[in-house]
């Protein structure tokens, strides 16, 4: 890769100073023990104090009693206090070292990720991704799968075809290829993690914009609540993109202006619950997409301006229940939908314009 990214910076845990520290618990310890005194004096109806009284020995040494004990709770306090704040130095030392162990390993996967050896990018890209997984903050495991998805992003060599003379160039294309495959492959394992776990990613950004996928994303039973997973303007030429079984109960998916060539792309018996989903403007020009058994329930589905070209685009058996879902502008030359068995019971299903045909609309 051309540039190295940084991770963010993070922020420390806060420290008050010493000083600050012990004369706001001495006040507090001090109005606390005051306020006990005065409610213990009120409901034991305290006799009030006899001025004339002399000091004798005895209650000379009560007083020195409660001087030394009032010394040594001040002592106590300030022990305390004081160990309180060496133990948040020692957080904010290892919170230091954890960062600074996360950023050196850092640089060293993506300094793998641009090395001339494909093998060494594929260790570079397990080795991201293990980071990923050891990130401390969020903020940095974000910034792992930024670099994972700009590396798919970047332009390649094309094949360069079966023949003899160019074997080596080939080898060294294939194997550069098993580099992007894998990291769709990770991508889909830590997404389908269940949220809380160790290894999962769910919750975080995702960008594919303008990617190539010719290889397996796999998504299936996966749980969307929040973050945004952008496919705009990725190119699907014989690749496989499955959500099947996922539920989307926020965030954001978008498909806006997509090139769905060939392959497939399948929301199978996928659960739509106040998403926004978009293919605004994409074009299905070859590819298999199915919504079979979906289930709409709240949020947005987008095909304003959709171009259907070629290959099946079925929603059999879904169920429209609350979502709004549009194909506004979009257009049917030489494709299909499929809505058979499909129910609408709630929301809004806005059509195509006149004359272009819907195969089996329910």
């Amino acid at each position: 890769m051309a540039a190295t990214t940084k991770p963010p910076a993070n922020h420390e845990p806060r420290l008050w100073r010493i000083g600050r520290a012990l004369t706001a618990t001495s006040l507090g310890a001090a109005a606390a023990a005051g306020g006990v005194f005065l409610v213990l004096v009120a409901l034991l109806d305290f006799p009030k104090i006899d001025t004339n009284a002399k000091l004798d020995a005895s209650n000379l040494f009560e007083l020195l009693k409660l001087s030394f004990g009032v010394v040594a709770g001040l002592g106590a306090l300030v022990a305390l206090v004081v160990a309180y704040r060496r133990q948040r130095l020692d957080e904010a030392s290892a919170h230091r070292d954890v960062t600074r162990l996360h950023t050196e390993r850092f640089t060293t996967a993506v300094t793998q990720l641009g090395d001339d050896s494909p093998a060494v990018r594929l260790g570079g890209v397990h080795a991201l991704a293990g980071l990923t997984d050891d990130a401390p903050t969020r903020d940095l495991r974000q910034t792992c799968i930024d670099v994972l998805c700009a590396y798919l992003r970047l332009p390649h060599t094309p094949d360069p075809g079966p023949d003899l003379e160019h074997q080596q160039e080939r080898h060294h294309f294939l194997a550069l290829r098993e580099v992007h495959h894998t990291i769709p492959r990770l991508i889909g394992d830590h997404y389908r993690a269940p949220a809380g776990a160790p290894r999962s990613w769910q919750g975080c950004d995702l960008d594919l914009t303008g990617t190539t996928i010719d290889g397996r994303l796999d998504f299936h039973g996966a749980i969307f609540t929040e973050g945004k997973l952008s496919f705009a303007r990725v190119i699907l030429d014989g690749g496989t993109v499955r959500f099947d079984d996922a539920i989307f109960s926020g965030g954001r998916l978008d498909f806006r202006e997509a090139d769905f060539k060939s392959g497939e792309v399948s929301f199978n018996r996928a659960r739509f619950d106040g998403a926004l989903v978009r293919f605004v403007d994409a074009r299905f020009s070859g590819a298999d997409v199915e919504f079979s058994e979906g289930v709409f329930l709240k949020g947005l589905l987008d095909f304003t301006g959709a171009a259907f070209n070629h290959g099946p685009v079925s929603f059999t058996k879904a169920r429209f229940c609350g979502a709004s879902v549009t194909f506004l502008r979009a257009s049917i030359t030489g494709a299909a939908l499929f809505f058979d068995k499909a129910t609408v019971s709630d929301g809004s299903l806005s059509l195509f314009q006149p004359a272009v045909r819907i195969e089996q609309l329910a």
